[in-house]
Protein backbone atom coordinates (compact mmCIF):
# COMPACT_ATOMS: atom_id res chain seq x y z
CA UNK A 1 0.00 0.00 0.00
CA UNK A 2 0.92 3.65 -0.78
CA UNK A 3 2.14 5.68 2.35
CA UNK A 4 1.70 9.48 2.83
CA UNK A 5 4.33 10.65 5.56
CA UNK A 6 4.68 14.70 4.67
CA UNK A 7 2.84 17.06 4.77
CA UNK A 8 3.13 20.48 1.95
CA UNK A 9 1.15 22.91 3.44
CA UNK A 10 -1.72 25.10 1.21
CA UNK A 11 0.69 27.76 -0.93
CA UNK A 12 4.10 25.70 -0.58
CA UNK A 13 2.89 23.27 -3.18
CA UNK A 14 2.41 23.64 -7.15
CA UNK A 15 2.80 20.39 -8.56
CA UNK A 16 -0.60 18.57 -9.86
CA UNK A 17 -2.49 16.50 -7.81
CA UNK A 18 -3.54 12.91 -8.70
CA UNK A 19 -6.28 12.78 -6.72
CA UNK A 20 -8.19 14.52 -3.87
CA UNK A 21 -9.83 13.16 -0.30
CA UNK A 22 -12.81 15.47 0.88
CA UNK A 23 -12.19 15.38 4.85
CA UNK A 24 -14.73 16.68 7.80
CA UNK A 25 -12.78 18.26 10.50
CA UNK A 26 -12.25 15.65 12.77
CA UNK A 27 -10.81 13.38 10.03
CA UNK A 28 -8.11 15.72 9.45
CA UNK A 29 -6.47 15.78 12.92
CA UNK A 30 -4.91 12.43 12.15
CA UNK A 31 -1.99 10.87 12.69
CA UNK A 32 -2.59 7.35 10.61
CA UNK A 33 -5.40 5.95 8.51
CA UNK A 34 -6.30 4.31 5.52
CA UNK A 35 -7.51 7.16 3.04
CA UNK A 36 -9.18 6.48 -0.20
CA UNK A 37 -9.47 9.43 -2.97
CA UNK A 38 -12.27 10.01 -4.94
CA UNK A 39 -10.43 8.50 -8.10
CA UNK A 40 -9.88 5.68 -6.17
CA UNK A 41 -6.27 6.04 -4.91
CA UNK A 42 -5.60 3.97 -1.56
CA UNK A 43 -2.58 5.05 0.93
CA UNK A 44 -1.80 5.17 4.31
CA UNK A 45 -1.40 8.26 6.29
CA UNK A 46 1.53 7.92 8.36
CA UNK A 47 2.36 10.64 10.07
CA UNK A 48 5.06 10.89 12.68
CA UNK A 49 2.70 12.57 15.37
CA UNK A 50 -0.79 13.76 15.32
CA UNK A 51 -1.20 16.97 12.60
CA UNK A 52 -4.49 18.85 11.49
CA UNK A 53 -4.74 19.00 7.81
CA UNK A 54 -6.42 21.95 6.28
CA UNK A 55 -8.51 22.23 3.46
CA UNK A 56 -5.54 22.84 0.85
CA UNK A 57 -2.92 20.79 1.88
CA UNK A 58 -1.29 18.09 0.17
CA UNK A 59 -0.22 14.42 0.89
CA UNK A 60 2.91 13.72 -0.64
CA UNK A 61 3.19 9.48 -0.96
CA UNK A 62 6.22 7.75 -0.94
CA UNK A 63 6.88 7.66 -4.68
CA UNK A 64 6.42 11.48 -4.86
CA UNK A 65 2.78 11.79 -5.89
CA UNK A 66 0.33 14.38 -4.69
CA UNK A 67 -2.91 13.82 -3.17
CA UNK A 68 -4.81 16.94 -2.40
CA UNK A 69 -6.91 17.59 0.89
CA UNK A 70 -10.22 19.31 0.69
CA UNK A 71 -12.54 20.05 3.70
CA UNK A 72 -15.90 18.49 3.70
CA UNK A 73 -18.91 20.92 4.20
CA UNK A 74 -20.12 20.63 7.52
CA UNK A 75 -23.08 22.81 9.20
CA UNK A 76 -21.74 25.84 10.59
CA UNK A 77 -23.05 29.03 11.98
CA UNK A 78 -21.17 32.34 11.62
CA UNK A 79 -21.02 34.51 14.66
CA UNK A 80 -20.24 38.03 14.33
CA UNK A 81 -21.01 40.69 16.53
CA UNK A 82 -20.81 44.82 16.07
CA UNK A 83 -17.78 45.55 17.85
CA UNK A 84 -13.88 44.05 18.25
CA UNK A 85 -14.75 44.14 22.06
CA UNK A 86 -18.46 42.01 21.72
CA UNK A 87 -17.14 39.79 19.27
CA UNK A 88 -13.55 38.45 21.79
CA UNK A 89 -16.77 38.21 24.63
CA UNK A 90 -18.37 35.62 22.12
CA UNK A 91 -15.08 34.05 22.00
CA UNK A 92 -14.38 33.98 25.47
CA UNK A 93 -17.84 32.20 26.29
CA UNK A 94 -17.42 29.69 23.57
CA UNK A 95 -13.82 28.76 24.77
CA UNK A 96 -15.21 28.38 28.35
CA UNK A 97 -17.15 25.97 26.76
CA UNK A 98 -14.42 24.14 25.41
CA UNK A 99 -15.98 24.64 21.44
CA UNK A 100 -14.18 24.36 18.60
CA UNK A 101 -13.68 27.98 17.15
CA UNK A 102 -12.47 28.86 13.74
CA UNK A 103 -11.68 32.63 13.54
CA UNK A 104 -12.94 34.59 10.18
CA UNK A 105 -10.99 37.91 10.48
CA UNK A 106 -14.12 39.42 11.76
CA UNK A 107 -15.93 36.86 12.88
CA UNK A 108 -16.12 33.27 14.33
CA UNK A 109 -17.27 29.72 12.92
CA UNK A 110 -18.18 27.14 14.98
CA UNK A 111 -20.17 23.76 14.47
CA UNK A 112 -24.38 24.37 14.45
CA UNK A 113 -25.50 23.70 18.25
CA UNK A 114 -29.01 24.96 19.21
CA UNK A 115 -27.78 25.56 23.15
CA UNK A 116 -25.01 27.19 21.96
CA UNK A 117 -26.83 29.65 19.50
CA UNK A 118 -29.10 30.55 21.96
CA UNK A 119 -26.64 31.67 24.50
CA UNK A 120 -24.85 33.70 21.18
CA UNK A 121 -27.84 34.71 20.27
CA UNK A 122 -28.43 36.00 23.86
CA UNK A 123 -25.60 37.73 24.20
CA UNK A 124 -26.12 40.13 21.24
CA UNK A 125 -24.62 38.08 18.82
CA UNK A 126 -25.59 37.91 14.77
CA UNK A 127 -25.72 34.42 13.28
CA UNK A 128 -25.59 33.30 9.92
CA UNK A 129 -26.20 29.60 9.62
CA UNK A 130 -23.87 27.96 6.23
CA UNK A 131 -22.29 24.88 4.89
CA UNK A 132 -18.51 24.49 4.57
CA UNK A 133 -15.42 23.08 5.53
CA UNK A 134 -14.25 23.95 8.88
CA UNK A 135 -10.98 24.43 9.88
CA UNK A 136 -10.55 24.93 13.74
CA UNK A 137 -7.98 26.76 15.79
CA UNK A 138 -5.69 23.74 16.71
CA UNK A 139 -5.38 23.52 20.44
CA UNK A 140 -1.87 24.79 22.11
CA UNK A 141 -0.91 20.86 21.76
CA UNK A 142 -0.79 21.16 18.51
CA UNK A 143 -0.46 25.03 17.58
CA UNK A 144 1.65 25.93 14.25
CA UNK A 145 2.90 29.26 13.76
CA UNK A 146 0.80 32.24 13.82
Amino acid sequence: MRRASVIKRVGEWDAAAIDRVVLDAGDRQRRRMVLTGEQGTVFLLDLAKPETLHDGDALVLDDGAVVRVTGLPERLVEVAAGTPLALVRLAWHLGNRHTDVQIMGGALRIRRDHVLEEMLTGLGARLTPLEAPFDPEAGSHNARDV
